[in-house]
Order: structure tokens, then sequence, then C-alpha cells
């Protein structure tokens, strides 16, 4: 006959039991599926299933025979209406991790290294995002019956990464976008919440680093991650291996403590054997290696009531090592006691041999080599051990563990002229004196906190460091945390190896402490009654009077060491001082003396803060990324206007406490900007803002200011005969590879083209603006840049005289290379005479000339004729004697000779008759007929 299926109903084990999906009413019915369809027939009928919303409590299941909700047994535990990751051997079941490349370019993008190993990965315990450029991202999707919450842990070190995490609900809407961006941990492993809405849930973490640096960042790691509000749980989760749950209805496992192991499901943890170890939450046992002069380090005891200390040596906690192996070493005895060195200034030493603080008033410079001991005891916590002059890093559980020391300074007390200067804001400073010894790739870390909220990376060494101080200037007067982070190596790996790379510190001091010690009295201004007062800003103490005396105009005062006229520092070229005499600035005013004339400068349109950006860059993965520049050239009191901000950490920072946001203040300040549409946020990625110019060190044409050099050969040549005016600035941020603080330089050039703000370049040979990191160059072509203009710069141009007008025309001289200053002239009219009536006075002037030379003519032609009939008739007389013929009278003109003369010649011929006269009655011989009359007066005969 025909084979028939079992009847189901008798074999449980192939079948289990699922709700329908609910209905509108909010329903469902409870349903038998086998585990292979199809494999047995006559299935339990379907029933009416709970409620949609019906769920069980932490710590129980569903039963889903008898739909009741009952506890987990022991070594199991559950979340009620959630589920709980925390085994990352592999990525689980329904998580998906995804690498993009998003810049946008893809003819760069095919250039670049491929971004798909580039994804969160398992590492057992957690799952750690990448460190590249690459975009990462961890993705879970989950449906919620309820409303429910997700949570996890999660450490994120390092804010060159950007590391986001949001929720889509079924509209593909994310969460708000402020509250995706998460906050850096500092202190270890930190707990985030979110509430999820009924429905569709995708879960997104996702990071991208953008670090252009050559350090590495530190991955994000997230485990635990849970999540509430899910579907009834039919079952309970098995402890994983080193937890146990000791009793039936756990909803959490604990881990199991150190030298002790469990496995899967346990309920309750083995101890190791004697030659084994473990650390906390382990699933088995090690053997312990014998031990080495790595595995212990040395002390010095507190001094006892004799005064005496001992040096002695202690195992490093957990001790993991074995004694008992033939190779192994014993722990040194201790040494001899020896007298307890001096305490440190501002303590004394009390008669039980301890350090107290001094009392108000008082005084303690200590003497021979201060020590760090009561300091330790009393502020410092972590693994330092103190050693007399200096405290070290002891040997740690392994050798990436960061080995952390804090010292909390509970606010300030700046002098009174340091509150009221509202721009020099130096409330203290720290200086700190180290060293590194370090065979592999150790790092020392300085961070800061206020106010316990941040704890902001300052400075990081690398490697080995000679001895050395470092100071850092407080601005804020809060409570400060100073934090030393030493780290061996980041790799981890078993055992102890580089126990003798340490870091030591040898002194610290903070200026300005609130209820702190002193190590000296300063001298203080005297009132009139003797007692101690405060001078005013800008004033120094004189220290033999104890009296105030301003600073000269141009110079500044050392707030920190307002003691005589010296304290008073002059301000360089090109800058004055502000009103209370704090800093030096340019009022954007500026006088150069060029080729026997005075050029001056006014930048005043310059003033206001100016933002620009570099060409893009890319890093090894394709990130493109910007070097954004802010300036606040001059002016505004010496106010820095140029602000830099870090908007990955300020989006997570709460409301009130932006002025703890690690944004920059200063003159010249430069962030990393990454695009929006390169990132795919809704707005730009502004992060690792840095400090440029603090302070103004002065403004001159020379290429070469208190050792800052930036040469004209950083950018294309110039105007002809007029030089670069360039502004020098320095930072107080000391670093390790800028040991005198970075400095900027900023080329003013005239360009008459550019009107307004101009236009702002980075060197063509160094686009990021520097070339060896710490000097900064930039060139600003504008026309403000121009001197301003005089006299010298135009010149006149007259006009023909037109109509018996001409006009003078004032024009600039070419090329023009200043700007604003002394306007051009006006045009002038001024009235003149034309060509054509100095014609005309010329042609009268020439016919009255004319007529003069002719009237002239006549005159001394006649007069010529009278001076001829004289000598006529001086000749006539001489030859008359010859002839015995009566002499003349005279040879000269006789009185009334003239009219004589003249009536002759009138009365006896015409002047048409005389010359005719003279044309016909010449002689033989030569000689002109000329009438003559006798002295006698007889009558006229012919010669």
């Amino acid at each position: 006959g025909p084979s028939l299926s079992p009847l189901c109903f008798l074999f449980q084990s192939e079948y289990h039991y699922e709700y329908t999906a609910c209905d509108s009413l909010g329903s469902r019915w409870r349903v038998a599926v086998p585990h292979t369809p199809g494999l047995c027939t006559g299935l339990p009928d379907p029933i009416k299933g709970t409620e949609c919303s019906f769920s069980c409590k932490a710590g129980q299941f569903l039963d889903m025979k008898d739909q009741s909700c009952k506890p987990c047994a022991e070594g199991r535990y559950s979340l009620g209406t959630g589920i709980r990751f925390d085994e990352w051997d592999e990525l689980p079941h329904g998580f998906a991790s995804i690498a993009t490349n998003l810049e946008s370019d893809s003819s760069i993008s095919e250039s670049l290294e491929n971004c798909t190993t580039s994804t969160w990965l398992a590492l057992g315990d957690y799952v750690a995002s990448n460190t590249d450029e690459c975009t990462a991202t961890l993705m879970y999707a989950v449906n919620l019956k309820q409303s429910g919450t997700v949570s996890f842990e999660y450490i994120y070190p390092d804010s060159s990464i950007v590391f986001e995490f949001f929720v889509q609900n079924d509209q593909c809407q994310p969460t708000v976008e402020e509250s995706r961006w998460m906050r850096t941990t500092e202190k270890g492993w930190e707990t985030h919440n979110v509430e999820l809405s009924r429905g569709n849930n995708v879960l997104y973490w996702r990071t991208t680093a953008f670090s252009v640096w050559s350090k590495v960042p530190k991955p994000v790691l997230v485990r635990n991650i849970g999540i509430t509000g899910v579907a009834y749980t039919s079952e309970c989760f098995p402890c994983k291996a080193g937890t146990y749950a000791p009793t039936s209805g756990s909803s959490f496992c604990q881990l199991c403590p150190a030298n002790s192991y469990s496995s899967k499901g346990a309920t309750s943890c083995q101890r190791c054997e004697p030659d084994t170890y473990s650390d906390q939450g382990s699933s088995s046992c090690k053997p312990r290696p014998p031990c080495t002069d790595k595995d212990y380090f040395y002390t010095h005891t507190a001094c006892d009531a004799s005064g005496e200390t001992q040096l002695m040596f202690k195992w490093a906690e957990p001790k993991t090592c074995s004694e008992d192996l033939p190779t192994a070493i014993h722990l040194p005895p201790s040494e001899v006691k020896t007298k307890c060195p001096p305490c440190n200034p501002g303590f004394f030493k009390t008669n039980s041999s301890a350090c107290e603080p001094c009392p108000s008033g008082s005084y303690s410079n200590g003497s021979g080599n201060a020590t760090l001991s009561v300091l330790a005891e009393s502020v410092l916590r972590g693994w330092w051990e103190v050693a007399g002059d200096y405290i070290y890093t002891a040997a740690g559980a392994s050798d990436n563990d960061f080995m952390i020391l804090t010292m909390v300074v509970p606010g300030f007390r700046p002098p009174q002229a340091v509150l009221e200067d509202v721009e020099n804001k130096e409330v203290a400073r720290i200086t700190f004196v180290f060293e590194t010894v370090c065979s592999v790739n150790c790092e020392l870390y300085f961070m800061v906190g206020v106010n316990s909220r941040t704890n902001t990376p300052v400075e990081t060494w690398n490697g080995s460091k000679e001895k050395q101080s470092y100071t850092y200037i407080i601005e804020k007067n809060a409570t400060m945390s100073f934090t030393w982070a030493f780290q061996r190596t980041a790799y981890h790996e078993a055992g102890r190896k580089y126990t003798n790379d340490v870091a030591k510190l040898y002194s610290i001091n903070v200026t300005n402490v609130m209820d702190g010690v002193a190590s000296y009295c300063r001298l203080c201004a005297l009132e009139s009654s003797g007692s101690c007062t405060s001078c005013p800003p800008g004033n120094y103490i004189d220290r033999a009077s104890g009296a105030c005396h301003p600073c000269a105009p141009s110079t500044y005062l050392k707030a920190h060491q307002p003691y005589g006229s010296q304290a008073c520092i002059p301000c360089g070229p090109g800058a004055k001082s502000n009103k209370i005499r704090s800093l030096c600035y340019n009022d954007c005013r500026f006088s150069l003396d060029k080729d026997g004339r005075t050029l001056e400068y006014d930048f005043s349109a310059l003033a206001n803060s100016t933002s620009f950006t570099g060409g893009p860059s890319f890093t090894s993965k394709g990130l493109k990324y910007f070097h954004h520049f802010s300036i606040s050239l001059c002016g505004n009191h010496g106010r820095k206007m140029a602000t830099c901000m870090d908007n990955v950490t300020d989006m997570r920072v709460p409301d009130g406490e932006a002025e703890f946001s690690k944004s920059v203040t200063s003159y010249v300040c430069q962030s990393i900007i990454v695009p929006s549409d390169v990132m795919g946020y809704k707005t730009i990625v502004s992060s690792q803002p840095v400090s440029l110019a603090d302070r103004v060190i002065g403004v001159t044409t020379e290429t070469t200011l208190d050792n800052i050099t930036s040469l004209p050969e950083h950018f294309t040549p110039g105007n002809v005969g007029l030089t670069d005016v360039i502004f020098f600035y320095r930072s107080n941020d000391v670093t390790q590879s800028c040991r005198s603080g970075r400095a900027t330089a900023i080329h003013l050039r005239c360009d008459p083209l550019k009107t307004g703000s101009g236009a702002l370049s980075l060197p063509s040979k160094c686009p990021d603006g520097t070339c060896d990191g710490c000097t900064f160059h930039f060139l600003w072509e504008t026309s403000t840049a121009c001197p301003l203009c005089s006299a010298y710069d135009y010149h006149a141009i007259i006009s023909a005289c037109l109509g018996g007008i001409q006009r003078t025309t004032y024009v600039w001289r070419e090329p023009k290379l200043c700007s604003g200053g002394v306007p051009l002239p006006e045009q002038k009219v001024s009235i003149c005479k034309t060509m054509d009536f100095w014609l005309k006075v010329g042609i009268s002037a020439g016919t009255c000339a004319a007529v003069l030379l002719t009237v002239m003519t006549c005159y001394f032609w006649k007069k010529n004729q009278k001076l001829e009939y004289k000598y006529s008739k001086l000749v006539m007389n001489s030859t008359a004697k010859d002839s015995e013929l009566p002499a003349a009278d005279s040879c000269a003109i006789m009185e009334g000779e003239d009219v004589e003369d003249d009536l002759i010649f009138t009365s006896k011929k015409s002047l048409f008759g005389k010359i005719k006269s003279f044309t016909y009655k010449r002689t033989s011989d030569g000689f002109d007929s000329v009438p003559l009359k006798t002295s006698s007066g007889s009558t006229d005969m012919d010669l």
C-alpha cells in the first residue's frame, strides 16, 4: 500500500512553534512549523496566540508550548524582549560590513587602492573599525514589535576618525543629524544608548579616518550590542566561554575572575592549576613562564618616623610568572634604609617625617633635589612609582597597557592684571621635565581635561627622548586635569618584553594654583599703609621702592614676572602695545622710508577675519581634503578674531559647554576640511584645528625677523621697486618638531587690480603652506596692500587753448602702485589767448614795424644826402684853395644852413629832378656836377 508520513504530534522534535504576523487588531496565531517542509503531516492545529505586545521579562523566555514565561536555566540568560551580541569570533548572523570610497572623482578613484578590505573586523570580544580613509559601515536590521532601545559599549580614542551611529526607520529617515556624532572616550569603555521606534530599524555604525599626518589613528572598538523591543524570546542564550550564570533567571552572565576559566554555558568557573594562570574572563588557562627581571619593579617606601626610606622591589601585578621554574629569578631583597630626600618646594617636613604644604603666607624652597614623592602620594594615580628624584612607569599587565598618571588642579588664582586682560589669556602655566627610554615604538601622551568633560591630547612624543622641559599655557580658569599616558607598544602580545622601556618625570610645576604652595616670596606693590596691593594693568613693580610704574608705550609687560623696567619688553617693528600693555599688535598702519619719500600704508580693510582654502590634497586611499586657514591680520585692538572649528567633536558637545569645545581662536589658525560631498554628510567635516599665530612679532619689509625667515623665492616675483610688507607671528604651541613654536609670515603685495579683500595663496613648492612643518607662508595680493597715494603718484597734462579756454588734467603715473590716500585733483580751467588773436597782433605789429622802418629809411637816406652834400662842399672848398678861390668859412654845418640848404634844394629842383640831375650832370672826369653857393651870397655856379 501507499507509504504514510509519521504523525508529527508523536515526534515533537520534528517541528517547532511560531507566531503568525500580527493582524490589524493586534492578534496572532500560534502554528507548528516542521523543521523540514513536507516531512510529516498531522501537525497540531493552530491556536490563538498571545497579543502582539506580549513579552517576557529579562531572564525569562516564552515557552511556546503553553505560551507562558519561564525563567532561564543556570548557565543561560535572556534579555526578555531583547537580544545581545557579545561574541565576535565572526560577524553574527544579520550583521553586514561594507567599505566604500566616497571620492566623487572617478578618474582619481580608479587609481586608488581598493577599499574592499577596509571593513569592520570581528576580533573575539569586540569588533574594530578601519583606520584608513575608506568609509566602513557596520549594519544590522531589526524589526521591533514595540518601542525599544539599542545600547553598546565603545572605545573612541582618536578624533582623527569620524565615528557616527545612526538609525534609519521605515521611511529611511536617519536620526537627528547632531545626535549621530559620537563623543571621544578617554577613560576606557563607555556606553551609548539610543531609543528605537516600533517597526523596522536599520542600525549603522560608520567610520572614516581622515588623518593627514603620518600617525595611524587608533580604531574604534564596539562590543556588547544589546537591542530591546524585539519579538518574544522563545529560548535563552548560553553564557559564552569565560562567563557564567550561577542562578536561574539571569539576564546577563558574569565574567570569570583572574586565574579561573569556564566553557560555554557554564554555571561556575574553574580555578587554574598553580602552574597556570588566566586573565579575567578567560576560557582557558595558560602556563606560567619563568620570572625574569621584567616582572618586577623598584620603588621607595614612604618616609618613616625616623626620616628614612628604603628601596624595595615588588612583583608587577597581576603576577603571571613562576618562581619555581629552573630558570626563574627571585625578587631581589630590599636595600638598607637611607635618609629621606627633602620635601618638594612649598612643603615642609613634620615631626613624623611626612611632607605637608606650607600654610598661606609662608614658603619653602627645599634643598638639594626635590622629589615628587608627596605629589605622587597625594594627586597622582596609576602605574607610576617614585624613585628618589623622579617618578617612572612601572611594569604593567601587558606591554600595550596605558600607564596613566593624572593630576587634578581645582582652579587657579591669577593676578588681577591677568583677569582684566581679555586677549592675553594666560591664566597659568604647567611646566614639567621628562625623559623617555624606549627600545621599540613607545609613545608618551600629555593630555588636558577641563571640568572632567574632555581630555584632549596636547602633545605626543614617540621613541626615546632625552631629558627636556615642556610648558603648556592654561587659558581657562576651571578645574583642570593633566594626564600623562605612556604606552610601550601598540601591539598586544602575551607576557612582558619591554618593561625596561620607561617614561620618567623629574619635576612638575604649576603656577597660580588656587590654595597652592609657595617655593619663594614674590615682591608685591605696597600701599601707603605698607600692605600689599596689586599694580594696575600694564604697570611693573620697582624692586627698590615697591612702587608701580607704567610700562612705556610700544612695550608689553611680562605678566608672570612684573619686576623692574626690564619686565617691559619692546614691541617689534611696526607694532604697538594695547592700553593695558599686555600684548603687541599692528593697528593696520605701516610707514616705510624709501628713496627719499615716506610710503604710508593702511590695511584697515583687511582687519576682519578672512578665510581661504588651499588646493585639494589626497590621502593614499583617495580621501580628498583641504587645508583651511583663517586669518585676522591686524587692528581690533589686538583681539584675536580668527577661529578654526573641530565640528567632529563640537557636534557632540552639549549645550552650555561650547566654551570647552576644541575650537581654536588666534591671529592665524588652520584646520583640515573634508567636503560634504566626499564624506556624504550634510555638512563639511572640519577637524584638527591648530593655532599658527598667537603673538605679533612685527611688521617689516625685511625677510627675516626674530629668527623667522620668509624668503621671496616662495612666491612669484612681485612689483619692481615695491617690496612686500611682511607680518610676522609666533604661536604658543611648542611641539616636538617646533621647539620655538609655529611661526607665520604673511606677505602683503600691492595689486591694484585685486580690489576688496584680494586673493590669498600658498607657496607653489609647499602647497600645505609650510615647507618644514613649523613656519607657514602666505601671499596676500590686494589693492589694500598698496601704499596710500600722494602727490608724487600723479602728474599734470595741460591741453591746448581752445576758444580762449585751457584745461589742466591730472592723471596717475603708470603703473599705478598706490591706493586711497590723496585723490586726484579736479581738472583746472583757465582763460587763455588763441592763435588768431596773436596772429592779428603779430601782423599789426609787423605792419607798424614796416612803416616805422620805411620812415626811418627815408629819414636816414635824407641825412645821408645831407652828409654827401657837406662832403662835396668840403671837397669843393679844398679844390678852390688849390685854384686860389676864396676859402670856405668852415667845414662844419653852420647854424641855419639846414634851412637854407633846404630852401635851395626846394627852390631849385624836386627830388625827381635831383635824381635826374645826378644822372646827367656827371662830367667826363667821373665827378658829379654839384651846384655851389659862394659864401658871399653870389649866384650859383656849376662845378
